[in-house]
Order: C-alpha cells, then sequence, then structure tokens
C-alpha cells in the first residue's frame, strides 16, 4: 500500500492522531484551538461509529438501538451526526439512569447516554486524547489506552 494513500477512516484518523500527538510533543505550550472541525469529519465520524459499534451498549433515553440504526442506514446516521455538528445544531441528550446493585446491596447510578452521543463522545476523545498523551509521564497510568490503574 502507498503510505501517501490512505484508503480506510480508520487509517485516515490513526494519521490525524499521529499529527496532533507529534504537534503537541514537539511544543508542550501549544494550544490546540480549532479542534472542532476535526470532530466532523466523516473519517472520525465512521472511525468513532466503529468502536461504538464494537462497544455495543444499551439505547439511551431516546430508546435507539445499535440495531436500529443499522436498520435505518449507518450512513444516514452518520451524515445526520456531521450536519448537526457542522451546523452547531448539535446538543446531547440526558442520559438515560440505570441503577445496577452492588455487593453491599446498595444500588449503583449509571448514565446511559444515547448511540448518538456516544459517537459524538467517541470522535471527540479520538481528536483530544493524542494531545493529552503527550502530557503525561510515562509511568502515568490509570484510564490511558493499552493502560491500567494497576500497572507499574
Amino acid at each position: 500500500m502507498n503510505a501517501n494513500r490512505l484508503t480506510t477512516p480508520k487509517e485516515k484518523v490513526q494519521q490525524l492522531q499521529e499529527k496532533l500527538g507529534h504537534a503537541a510533543e514537539e511544543n508542550k505550550k501549544r494550544k490546540f484551538h480549532a479542534l472542532y472541525d476535526k470532530v466532523h469529519r466523516w473519517d472520525v465520524l465512521c472511525e468513532a461509529w466503529k468502536r461504538v459499534r464494537a462497544n455495543k451498549g444499551a439505547a439511551g433515553i431516546d430508546a435507539v438501538t445499535l440495531a436500529d440504526i443499522e436498520k435505518h442506514g449507518e450512513i444516514s446516521f452518520i451524515k445526520e451526526c456531521q450536519r448537526e455538528l457542522q451546523e452547531g445544531t448539535y446538543h446531547p441528550d440526558p442520559v438515560r439512569r440505570q441503577y445496577i446493585p452492588k455487593k453491599d446491596g446498595k444500588q449503583r447510578p449509571l448514565g446511559i447516554p444515547t448511540v448518538r452521543d456516544r459517537v459524538v463522545q467517541m470522535a471527540t476523545k479520538l481528536m483530544i486524547e493524542p494531545i493529552f498523551e503527550a502530557d503525561f509521564h510515562e509511568t502515568s497510568f490509570g484510564f490511558r489506552p493499552k493502560r491500567g490503574a494497576k500497572e507499574h
């Protein structure tokens, strides 16, 4: 494959992430003012949808499931997300509250965003993660990619 000819959304997103991460590494004081346009890029939204779909998960407050989106058309769903983001009309929905039993008999609240909101959140994560990663020390773990809080 020609290195200049990226074909899949995943490859394009990886290249963009590498550029953002490199820019953040090169200049630790750099401010990233214009990332919103990258969140609504077609390749970024396609990759975000793919990851959300792979994570599975329940429907949010709107009761729209992953299967519903697949049935009605993934392309039209992604286009609608992109349009709302580009036009500035996107607003996240309230989360659906679910309670999960804990071992001590109490219940823990869990907020379940809509699939649409999870896609937008994932697109945002894809763009900001490489920038924040540049600020972490190698010995930092926690909620970082391919690292666990219990590693050392």
